[in-house]
């Protein structure tokens, strides 16, 4: 029955109502900081094309970390730019690199916040792709071992969880074993399952200091248009032993992450709102061509609409402040 015996404007006349109804709910918790960690003492360096984000020492990492703590963020992962790159990236499992000493120091000066860690080898490598380079293309399986050091690695120095971002086959299974062969059989992995060749990831290659010198990531990451290939990538990851899928990058693929949630009910989701997407919302913010606080909090809650149990965003500490506010 419709007008006028229904009348859904009644339960929007009053924030309190509007709350009592409200079908998505978006809080701190839901939330994961990426932070990108460089060697020395003291540093912070502005990212230009993320604003208010920067490349931060061990020192004004853990800084960082406690704030995001008492923000009531969920947890931080954790990108290395290392001292030196080669082509192996041998950096990315050195128990001495800036990710493990990151781990530490920040598992010792804040308890209580999760630390994840990025799995992959782009920001060691000396010509900025996810794996070992043979004859001008990434060699698949001579990449895999590697990987699984790179896990091993951040688990000893005590990640609590370990999220390879690779996009090569196979690497779920292999860090898997290899985790559970050295006495990690409970470390979760957050697999990015449906990661795609986007041109969302302009600022994080900047920040990251991980544009490939040559060609590009389209023979390993996944085609735009490509649906139906999302889900099989999630599965094939769940059957390697992934405890939480990923899609990335989240608002253009917001679809994908709806197919995702309804295929596979009750695994752990993530969707990473990438650094395009905050680029995008900070420039126009900047310009007063938006609300940039009210657009913040609408694009994450649509993320979460759409399927998500957490995200992992640039906004996460805006978001979480605006939402204390709220609260308060």
């Amino acid at each position: 029955m419709g007008f006028p015996t229904q009348r859904p404007r009644r339960v929007r006349g009053n924030a309190m109502l509007r709350t009592l109804v409200r079908e998505t709910s978006l809080e701190a918790g839901d939330l994961v900081y990426p932070m990108f960690v460089v060697p020395g003492r003291g540093v912070e360096r502005p990212i230009a094309s993320m604003p208010g984000i920067s490349q931060l020492s061990i020192d004004r990492a853990v800084a960082e970390a406690r704030e995001v703590l008492s923000l009531g963020i969920a947890g931080v992962i954790l990108f290395g730019i290392p001292s030196r790159k080669d082509a192996l990236g041998s950096e990315a499992y050195d128990p001495s690199g800036v990710i493990p000493r990151a781990v530490q120091a920040i598992r010792e000066s804040v308890p209580g916040l999760l630390v994840i860690t990025d799995v992959c080898l782009c920001e060691y490598t000396d010509h900025g792709h996810c794996g070992v380079v043979e004859g001008g293309e990434v060699d698949n399986d001579r990449t895999l071992e590697l990987l699984a050091r790179e896990a091993v690695c951040h688990a000893r120095a005590g990640a609590h969880v370990v999220a390879p971002s690779d996009m090569m086959d196979g690497r779920v299974k292999a860090i898997r074993q290899a985790l559970d062969a050295e006495g990690f059989a409970t470390l979760p992995i957050l697999a990015y399952a449906a990661k795609y060749a986007s041109g969302f990831y302009g600022p994080f290659r900047e920040a990251a200091e991980s544009a490939p010198r040559f060609g590009d990531r389209r023979g390993y990451q996944m085609d735009p248009g490509n649906g139906e290939e999302a889900l099989r990538e999630v599965a094939l990851d769940l059957e390697e032993g992934a405890d939480i899928v990923m899609v990335k990058p989240a608002m253009p693929y917001l679809d994908v992450l709806r197919r995702v949630r309804e295929r596979f009910p009750g695994v752990p989701l993530a969707a990473y709102n990438v650094s395009g997407e905050y680029a995008m919302l900070k420039a126009a913010a900047e310009r007063g061509w938006i609300d940039g606080e009210r657009v913040t909090l609408e694009i994450l809650t649509s993320i979460r609409r759409a399927g998500a149990d957490f995200i992992l965003t640039y906004s996460a500490k805006d978001a979480a402040r605006l939402l204390g506010a709220a609260r308060a």
